[in-house]
């Protein structure tokens, strides 16, 4: 069943029929997404004693998580979320118990535990990409839709802050372990009430696409799909380079990094709110220009915060980069959504959420290099040149794609037309 207004808000997006139940359901196994990599981290330092380790325990697994998630996103296209998230989810959630049993006391192997987080990495469940492909299928129109995926994006946002606060919370109690084991039983439970969820049982496999027809993968579902990866891995990669660069700014001025918390705070903060009034307004310019602008945006704001002359300047220009963060990435997934067709839908934002993860996870280790040559004044500058370097070739493909432009000008009246008339689809 789907809905439509002829006012879209985020009050009509929650009206939709099953949408609250299935959100709220999501949400809580993705909240396991925004604790696991602290408790995981937590636990190995613990039970190894060693950092090295734990850091290359947490980069494996961060590796298969993300760069395995647009193969875990095709079984979802093919069998449906029904019959594709339930054994992922259990498989997971299973060898998070194992690694949260072989770290819960100091002893075990690195290599043992490397093992098992490569494997728990690799059946992440793709929560994410499957509930923004719901929406596509709940939401009628793209006035609906995008306040639906502002409204996600938002909500992300802030599972992947309140993660980290749960994980601190369950320490103060208990051993590390436990909030690894706590991440297991929360994918768990979250994965199973939402493909029980009306709006997801109705939600069937495309199947098998036959080779001669090229698959859902032809050139003009490829060529739609670069702009968004390209915008998605520049986002990533600029964000990515932030924590090493924001605390050796704090070092710079003489103050330790407890204060480091308290900006990124600032960025999320700055997110959300960019994120709900992005969803907010009625945009006239086609979702391609947006994207390019919000990028460029994000890089033109990263490169002004290194001019920052003290911590309280910083933490505002970092808020202001963020009110970018949450429209560009909602932005990507529009496009890549737009550019897909049903039998790929959840592929595509899987590709989008792969470039903006491996891009955070390159940008992190690009930084050292920024703050052991450079001024943190420098690699803010660079930082920001790659989102902008990322915003330049999506414009420029724009210009030189203008068939596609015009075609996308026309989507985007017609979705007009049909968000003015109330009409269902």
């Amino acid at each position: 069943m789907s809905a439509t207004s002829s006012r879209p808000s985020y009050a009509a997006v929650l009206r939709i029929p099953y949408a609250r139940r299935t959100f709220a359901a999501v949400l809580v196994g993705r909240l396991s997404y925004g604790m696991v990599p602290v408790a995981v981290l937590l636990a190995v330092t613990r039970a190894t004693g060693s950092y090295a380790v734990a850091g290359t325990v947490m980069a494996l697994f961060g590796a298969t998580s993300v760069f395995l998630s647009p193969v875990r996103a095709a079984l979802v296209d093919r069998y449906g979320p029904r019959r594709a998230l339930p054994p992922m989810a259990s498989l997971y959630a299973v060898l998070l118990g194992v690694l949260a049993v072989a770290s819960w006391r100091p002893g075990v192997s690195g290599p043992v535990l490397g093992a098992v987080a490569v494997v728990a990495g690799a059946c992440t469940p793709p929560l994410g990409p499957t509930m923004r492909t719901v929406w596509s299928e709940l939401a009628a129109d793209r006035g609906l839709l995008r306040r639906a995926y502002s409204l996600d994006g938002v909500a992300e946002e802030l599972l992947f802050v309140s993660g980290p606060l749960v994980v601190g919370g369950v320490v103060q109690f208990a051993a590390p372990a436990a909030a690894v084991a706590m991440g297991a039983v929360l994918v768990v439970a979250g994965t199973f009430a939402f493909v029980t969820s009306p709006a997801v049982v109705r939600m069937r496999g495309q199947g098998a696409v036959p080779k001669e027809r090229g698959g859902p993968w032809a050139p003009r579902v490829v060529a739609g799909l670069v702009p968004p990866v390209v915008a998605a891995g520049g986002v990533g990669l600029s964000l990515g380079a932030l924590d090493l660069l924001v605390l050796a700014f704090a070092e710079q001025r003489g103050h330790g990094d407890d204060v480091v918390a308290w900006i990124f705070a600032a960025l999320s903060a700055g997110s959300a709110v960019g994120g709900l009034v992005y969803g907010a307004v009625e945009w006239r310019s086609g979702a391609r220009v947006r994207l390019s602008l919000l990028t460029a945006g994000l890089g033109l704001a990263l490169a002004g915060a290194g001019l920052a002359p003290d911590l309280v300047t910083l933490t505002a220009a970092i808020a202001c980069a963020g009110l970018f963060v949450a429209p560009a990435l909602t932005t990507a997934y529009l496009v890549a959504d737009a550019s897909a067709p049903p039998a790929a839908r959840t592929r595509s934002g899987a590709w989008v959420n792969t470039a903006v993860n491996a891009g955070v996870s390159a940008g992190a280790a690009v930084s050292g290099l920024l703050v052991a040559h450079f001024s943190p004044a420098l690699g803010f500058a660079l930082a920001g040149g790659t989102a902008l370097l990322a915003a330049t070739a999506v414009g420029a493909g724009k210009r030189r794609g203008r068939p596609a432009a015009r075609e996308e000008s026309g989507m985007e009246r017609e979705e007009s037309a049909v968000e003015r008339v109330g009409e269902l689809r």
